[in-house]
């Protein structure tokens, strides 16, 4: 029997049941769709992820007060170590060879009014250092200058949104405005930012960490982030941060240190894990397809037996007979999967629009997977039809008994 042959009588059987045929193409149309876009989005949530970490600067450690021991008791309780960071760890950390910047930050939230206006707003105090470490860029005017980064200068920078909502399109630099019970001068305006880790940058208002620390009464630090001069150095560093800081704190081991790369790390096996399992949730709607096309061509055999006995009475053998039926499953499959590959993209399109945050890209081997299962699953589910007909006793077919 020639594949000519072969396409025709499965093409034959296509268009005498028209219906059926559409809904088992949508059927795995839907099953593979699911799982390209399941995992688009999966990979989406990731490279958002990454991307917020990448905006923060390259080679960076982040330094947090405390670290979490376990101690004695049923059940085990957690313990932190009550010592708090300073400005001086900061500055201290900054002779380590192999750190280029060391920012220390402080975090807090304080009205800010000039005028008749007046609204709550993120506070970041820190160093000169946080405009490389963080790459930000300037509108206009300049970033807090070295010499008046460690002392109580009364200077401040405007996120781009909170200069647009004081000052509206009057100039800002030069103009004082009250942050709390303090007053400061505006020497620069920030460039406009996005988010990047829950925090607008567009929306804060930096000033000196030193004022920070009056403004919020407090002597301890948020956290502090340094950059190393390479990520090869990275260990080392580390090392050296832990070293430099339990030295200062009377040999206590009381920090904790992150690598940029240790938190990327864990995020990317995290949303591994995820996409994987939401594809395995989008493959199950594959199988229900798989299984709508073996009900259906069971159905089939059963009211095409003449057919099927007139093809046996020619001389075709039961290899060919399977031949046939598995025929029309792969076709239908990979008819189906073809109209899913279309519709997830349409889809990504959809969800594009909806959440312009999110990078979205078809990830090829999605693609390859959902396409492969597709084929697979309907092989498979119509193994049983195909060894049913090629049972069939002629004479019996014929006789349509």
């Amino acid at each position: 029997m020639r594949a000519v042959d072969v396409v025709s009588f499965a093409y034959r059987a296509f268009a005498g049941h028209r219906v059926r045929t559409v809904l088992l193409f949508v059927a795995m149309a839907i099953g593979v769709g699911s799982v390209v876009v399941l995992t688009t989005l999966g990979e989406g949530a990731r490279s958002y992820v990454v991307g917020q970490f990448s905006s923060l600067g390259t080679n960076l450690l982040i330094i947090l007060p405390g670290r979490s021991e376990t101690v004695g008791g049923p059940p085990p309780l957690l313990g932190i170590t009550p010592r708090d960071l300073t400005l001086e760890d900061a500055e201290a950390l900054l002779h380590i060879r192999g750190i280029r910047y060391s920012a220390p930050i402080i975090v807090g939230a304080a009205p800010l009014s000039r005028a008749d206006r007046e609204r709550e707003v993120t506070v970041l105090g820190s160093t000169s250092h946080l405009y490389h470490i963080r790459k930000l860029q300037m509108a206009y005017g300049r970033f807090l200058p070295e010499d008046e980064a460690l002392r109580q200068a009364a200077v401040c920078i405007l996120g781009h949104k909170t200069k647009t909502e004081l000052f509206g399109s009057d100039p800002a630099l030069g103009q004082s405005l009250r942050i709390g019970e303090y007053r400061f001068r505006v020497i620069g305006v920030l460039a406009p930012m996005g988010e990047s880790l829950g925090m607008d940058m567009s929306d804060v208002v930096i000033i000196p960490v030193a004022s920070a620390q009056s403004l919020f009464n407090t002597s301890s630090m948020f956290r502090i982030i340094v950059e190393a001069d390479s990520r090869e150095i990275m260990d080392r560093a580390k090392n050296a941060v832990l070293r430099t800081i339990k030295l200062r704190h009377e040999g206590e081991d009381d920090v904790t240190v992150v690598s940029q790369d240790a938190v990327l790390a864990t995020f990317d096996k995290i949303f591994t894990v995820l996409t994987l399992a939401v594809a395995s949730i989008g493959a199950i709607s594959i199988a229900v397809a798989g299984i709508l096309i073996m009900n259906v061509m069971l159905i089939v055999v059963s009211q095409r037996r003449a057919e099927i006995g007139l093809l046996k009475a020619l001389g075709a053998t039961r290899q060919q007979i399977i031949v046939l039926f598995l025929t029309e499953a792969i076709i239908v499959s990979s008819i189906g999967s073809a109209f899913g590959v279309l519709l997830a993209r349409g889809s990504v399109w959809g969800i594009e629009k909806l959440f312009p945050i999110l990078p979205l890209q078809i990830p090829l081997w999605s693609l390859a997977v959902a396409v492969a299962i597709a084929l697979m699953v309907g092989v498979v589910f119509a193994v049983l039809p195909a060894i049913n007909a090629a049972k069939l006793d002629p004479v019996v077919a014929l006789s349509r008994r």
